[in-house]
């Protein structure tokens, strides 16, 4: 790592420089699209992807319940109404509702979420686009490296946006997030809008960011973070496939992975029994778990959106339900195999009383 700091340090380049050009480059190239633009966080990339594909203050724009705030918050910047589709038993965008949603009309955009690691499902968010001749951004902030039947997520959409948040499985030493597309004019859009809207030097087209994936991150993930994001990936499947085969405790319930996703597995969520996830958490936590959850608060659910225009379609009660119901166990790639199994045990071990 020092290397690469180093390089950065003696090129006196520090902002859009040959590190951002390569890692962008190397980023496309894993990713299996035609263009990566390094932007600063993963909301600028949602929010950059949403004004590439023409989104406007007033648009309705489809997103799931269940995600990091960022997600709606990308829309609410942009003054688009945010409209919830309920979640799957996985916690993901119910395409099935969403279909529904799309027929009765009046949507512009749709923001599925490929949440925890997981792929949805990519052949029917295909044919949700073709049918509905629908611009899609997909937010895959947590799901580098999934696929649906072989195929990368990210590849229906009109652009893809990630994060680079030192938490997820490809991170930086900060904030940084990168938007991936096939369109020519989205990814000189998207280039443009990241840097002040400067089309060239000192012209501005629009009015756009200062949302600029510095050299050092660059040179960070490139050389050092992407080379090792393959076998993390596959230590955190063998990580997932232990717990699934070993935790068999009646009282909890693997929230699992939808049939053809191959998950990068950001996440390990399970579903504590109604009303005892504080109980499930302290038993964790008072064993020495690094238990977590996420996201104990519907997006619409959360103080921030009160005032803000938005709405269900035929409500959101399974988001809310997962919600109250998920815990996080620990899947990362330094787990040592005493630890995994330590989690199983403590897991394994804990009734559900009252």
């Amino acid at each position: 790592m020092l290397d690469a700091v180093r390089v950065v340090g003696e090129s006196g380049w520090y902002i859009l420089g040959a590190e951002v050009e390569r890692f962008e480059a190397e980023l496309a190239r894993l990713w299996g699209a035609r263009f990566a633009v390094g932007v600063a966080s993963g909301l600028d990339a949602i929010e950059i992807a949403l004004r590439c594909c023409g989104l406007k203050p007033g648009d309705q724009v489809l997103v799931p319940p269940i995600s990091a705030f960022a997600t709606v918050m990308a829309v609410i910047r942009l003054g688009a109404t945010p409209v919830f589709v309920d979640c799957d038993r996985f916690g993901l965008m119910d395409l099935e509702q969403a279909r529904e949603a799309l027929a009765e009309g009046g949507i512009r955009c749709m923001l599925p979420v490929h949440l925890y690691g997981h792929a949805l499902d990519l052949d029917a968010l295909g044919a949700l686009k073709a049918k509905y001749e629908i611009p899609i951004v997909e937010d895959a902030a947590q799901s580098i490296g999934a696929s649906h039947h072989g195929v990368a997520c990210g590849s229906v959409g009109d652009c893809t946006a990630t994060s680079f948040y030192p938490t997820k499985n490809l991170g930086a030493l900060g904030d940084g997030g990168a938007l991936l597309t096939n369109s020519d004019s989205h990814a000189r859009l998207a280039r443009t809008l990241r840097n002040y809207g400067q089309s060239s030097k000192y012209v501005h087209a629009h009015i756009g960011y200062n949302s600029r994936l510095d050299e050092l991150h660059a040179a960070i993930l490139g050389r050092v973070m992407l080379p090792r994001l393959a076998g993390w990936t596959e230590r955190r499947r063998a990580i997932a496939r232990r717990y699934v085969a070993s935790i068999h405790n009646p009282n909890l319930e693997i929230a699992g992975a939808p049939a053809g996703s191959e998950s990068s597995w950001h996440l390990f969520p399970v579903l504590a029994p109604h009303g005892r996830k504080s109980q499930l958490l302290a038993h964790l936590r008072a064993n020495g778990i690094a238990a977590g959850e996420h996201y104990p608060l519907a997006l619409m659910d959360q103080p921030a959106m009160r005032g803000i225009a938005h709405r269900e379609f035929r409500g959101c009660s399974r988001a809310r339900d997962f919600a109250s119901r998920e815990v996080s166990l620990p899947i990362h790639p330094y787990l040592e195999n005493q630890e995994i199994e330590r989690v199983i045990d403590v897991a394994n071990a804990w009734q559900a009383a009252g």
